[in-house]
């Protein structure tokens, strides 16, 4: 009797044993709610029977399960758990819709910090349009910028300040071929419109106003110089004259200085070479004579103009 007692307490003993051991094993997984656990027999073996690996050992089991990870457990995404973000699908097309915007074919051909000879052509051209008042240079800046862009807004053209097909096509249709003088001036001040007397005959046409002499010739500029004029105490004469004598090697014998390729137009005035105004630029001034800084180009004028070509001084 106590043996089948001692039996039935064993028997007690070992099936509650079998149940906590099962309920512990149950909760590991947490099973979710309506779903059927599964059998205690196959608890421990769950996550490798999850891998679709069956009957193998537990280290060829814990292998597979590893090496089918790409399925059965991705990498955490930047979406997981996570509703989707607008910048993940919507980002790609928004960046990119500035530049896919831009307007085909306005691609710059001259734009600030160019330096180059189309440069240089585009200047002049602005130039004859009444859009840039300096002489070339090559370079583009601010001021050319500024005066491209004065001629987009006069032609309803995009504002840009840099010069488009379009921009360069329409300046090209309404000016004219710079010539050599045009590119390459040798002043740098604008020439002031010519005085009527300077439109008939072979003139040197000095304007006091933009400091400039234009070499002109029925009408039309074949050369054209930078000049300074004589003091308040010296001042130049204004007027119409005629070139009276000129000399290719002068000294002044007033004031002992040279005066290379001079052509005199009233007594002691001339308009001649001036290593001080060449050196100096406008912060001298001359006795009276009209001075000129570029001796080469002086020189070639020198063998052109004859004595009784006209001179016209003006404001």
């Amino acid at each position: 009797m106590k043996r089948t007692t001692s039996v039935i307490r064993r028997a007690v003993l070992a099936g509650a044993a079998v149940a906590l051991a099962a309920g512990c094993t149950a909760q590991a997984p947490k099973t979710p709610v309506g779903t059927k656990p599964a059998p205690t027999t196959s608890a421990a073996s769950t996550p490798s029977a999850s891998s679709g690996s069956s009957g193998s050992s537990g280290s060829s089991g814990s292998s597979g399960s590893s090496g089918s990870s790409g399925s059965s457990d991705p990498a955490p995404s930047a979406t997981d758990g996570k509703p989707p973000s607008p910048s993940s699908s919507a980002a790609p097309s928004a960046s990119t819709s500035p530049a896919s915007s831009a307007t085909p074919g306005a691609k710059p051909l001259m734009g600030d910090g160019d330096e180059n000879e189309q440069v240089r052509e585009l200047q002049a051209r602005l130039r004859q349009a009444g859009y840039f008042d300096r002489a070339p240079t090559g370079f583009y800046g601010k001021m050319t910028a500024g005066a491209v862009t004065a001629f987009q807004t006069k032609r309803g053209l995009p504002q840009t300040g840099s010069v488009d097909e379009t921009t360069w096509q329409r300046l090209l249709g309404m000016t004219r071929k710079p010539t050599a003088d045009e590119l390459k001036p040798s002043t740098t001040n604008k020439l002031d419109t010519p005085d009527p007397r300077c439109m008939t005959g072979r003139v040197l046409c000095i304007s006091k106003e933009s400091r400039t002499l234009a070499w002109m010739i029925d009408g039309k500029v074949v050369s054209s110089f930078d000049v300074r004029f004589g003091s308040e105490n010296t001042p130049t004469r204004e007027g119409l004259f005629k070139v009276d004598r000129k000399a290719r090697d002068w000294v002044s014998t007033l004031y002992h200085t040279p005066m290379p390729y001079s052509m005199f137009f009233s007594r002691g005035q001339a308009v001649h070479y001036s290593a001080d105004f060449a050196a100096r630029g406008y912060n001298g001034a001359s006795h009276g004579c009209v001075n000129v800084r570029d001796r080469a180009k002086l020189a070639a004028l020198f063998d052109q103009v004859k004595v009784g070509d006209k001179v016209v001084v003006h404001w």
